[in-house]
Parts: structure tokens; C-alpha cells; sequence
């Protein structure tokens, strides 16, 4: 299917439109504290899309994940997921709508003590009934799932070992396999393999995007490696103090572009992207 890039960045079909999975039509968010996280936000992502998030720390990517995770409310414009309102929703509808989501973390939350077993189990809690839920605390009810989601991420020796005993990048990829297990239609990452060396985080990656284009999920992951968004994501967008700088195919992205969202940031000793005519595009790792 062809793209075409509108006048407000967003990429559209040339044909008939794609389902919408995500909309944000001016939508803001403010801390607490009143600082302004985001700014007006023009954002649409068709169902089945594969997107990536690049920009500095603090540009607030985290923060625009959670709005979509339904975990922040804007506090201005309009936003759906997966075809719902989830702030004209019940609380009740708003937790099953987020039941149909997948997410994420840098850091997932896994009890350090708890088999990875049953931390991959809950990836499917909220759409269990409470007994369910209850009982594969105890029993673990799918073992041939779970060491099947594990196993896809080179895992499957790790079934009944303790989170504790772990390293950070095992307990990335348990989270992955923990999102994958749960077949969710949105899958949203933030800095999902920012503790793996470049290699597993390439094929972490290549799994997300296996399986997300394999059941028609829509993913979207925030990335610091700038590299790994543009080899493993069609389409990249850059944001900057809570502005979409800009919104492209990843192959379109030029090096003006990424000097302009990362300027002034501490990028080591390559802090200026470099581009030579004919070669290949030289990304610093930030």
C-alpha cells in the first residue's frame, strides 16, 4: 500500500484510508506541578502500523505513551484508542478497553521474587475472570503459551527461574513476551531494549515487529538508539519539548532534521549527525 505525507506530517493512504488505531486531535498535557508535557498534539496512526518515538530525554515521549495507555488524561483535545473515547468511557469500559493494550517498560514491573512463569501469565489477568486470575497465581495454567512467548525471544530455559536472578536485558525480553502472550491490538513500548547490547536488541526488535505485523497490531515504541528506529520501523517520529518535530517514512528522515532534534543534547564525541552524498546515513548511539 502507498503513502502519501500530508501538510500536518501524518502519513495517509492513497487508496482507501486504513482503520485508525490511534487519533490525537489538539491534545495537551500539563504536570501537576503546571509544567506543559505536550503541546497540541496532531497525531494519527492506522491500525496495524509500526512506529517509532525519537527525540532527547524529556522530550516527552514517556508521556505521550501513557496518554495513549489510557493512564494519563489530556487536558485538552480530543483522543481515541482503538476506536474508543476512553475518558467518555466507564471506568469499567476503560479498563477492559485497556485490556486490549500491550505495554512495555524499560523496567517492567516483575516482582523480584515471582517465576517468570507466572509474570508472563499476567499479561492475560485482565482478561481473565477473578477466580482465573487467582488460581494462575498459584498453578500456572498455560505453560505451553507462556514458554512459547519466552521461547521467541530465546527464553524458554528461563520458565521457572526467579525474576531475581535475571539480568536487566532477560527481564526486557520476559516483558516483551509478557505483551506478546497477551495478543493485545495495541502494543505500546517505551525504551523496551535499552538494556540489551546492540545485537539482542536488534533481534528483540525484529520479534516485536515479527509478531505485531503477523497478528495486525498496532505498535508503537519510543526509542533512544536513533539506528534501531530507522532499520526497524517504517515510519519515525521526532519530538522535541512536547512538539512533534516531524513525522515521516524512516527512509525520508534526514540528518538537518535529526541535528534539529537532538541540538544541544550530550551525544558523546559523535554529537553532530554526519551524512556523506552517497553513503550511508551515520547515526551517533544516544
Amino acid at each position: 500500500m502507498s503513502h502519501a505525507t500530508t501538510s500536518a506530517g501524518l502519513l495517509e493512504s492513497e487508496e482507501s484510508p486504513a482503520k485508525s488505531a490511534l487519533r490525537l486531535a489538539g491534545v495537551s498535557y500539563r504536570h501537576a506541578g503546571g509544567q506543559i508535557a505536550l503541546h497540541d498534539i496532531e497525531l494519527q496512526i492506522a491500525q496495524g502500523e509500526r512506529v517509532a518515538l525519537i527525540g532527547p530525554s524529556g522530550a516527552g515521549k514517556t508521556t505521550l505513551l501513557r496518554l495513549l495507555a489510557t493512564h494519563l488524561e489530556p487536558v485538552t483535545g480530543q483522543l481515541d484508542v482503538l476506536g474508543d473515547r476512553p475518558w467518555s468511557l466507564s471506568a469499567g469500559a476503560r479498563q477492559k478497553l485497556r485490556s486490549r493494550i500491550g505495554l512495555i517498560h524499560q523496567a517492567p514491573p516483575l516482582p523480584p521474587r515471582q517465576r517468570v512463569i507466572t509474570s508472563v501469565l499476567a499479561g492475560r489477568l485482565g482478561q481473565w475472570s477473578l477466580v482465573r486470575s487467582l488460581l494462575s497465581l498459584v498453578y500456572p495454567l498455560d505453560k505451553d503459551g507462556t514458554a512459547q512467548a519466552l521461547g521467541k525471544l530465546d527464553l524458554a530455559d528461563k520458565l521457572y527461574a526467579r525474576c531475581d536472578q535475571l539480568s536487566g536485558g532477560q527481564l526486557q525480553r520476559v516483558g516483551i513476551a509478557r505483551a506478546l502472550y497477551q495478543s493485545p491490538e495495541l502494543i505500546l513500548a517505551d525504551e523496551p531494549v535499552s538494556a540489551m547490547d546492540p545485537v539482542l536488541a536488534a533481534y528483540s526488535l525484529n520479534v516485536l515487529n515479527r509478531e505485531a505485523m503477523s497478528r495486525q497490531a498496532t505498535l508503537l515504541a519510543s526509542l533512544h538508539a536513533v539506528e534501531l528506529a530507522l532499520e526497524h520501523f517504517p515510519r519515525v517520529i521526532g519530538v522535541r519539548d512536547g512538539r512533534i518535530l516531524f513525522d515521516k517514512p524512516s527512509s525520508q528522515v534526514m540528518p538537518a532534521e535529526l541535528e534539529a532534534l537532538y541540538a544541544n543534547e550530550q551525544l558523546g564525541s559523535a554529537a553532530v549527525v554526519q551524512a556523506m552524498p552517497g553513503q550511508p546515513l551515520q547515526i551517533p548511539r544516544c
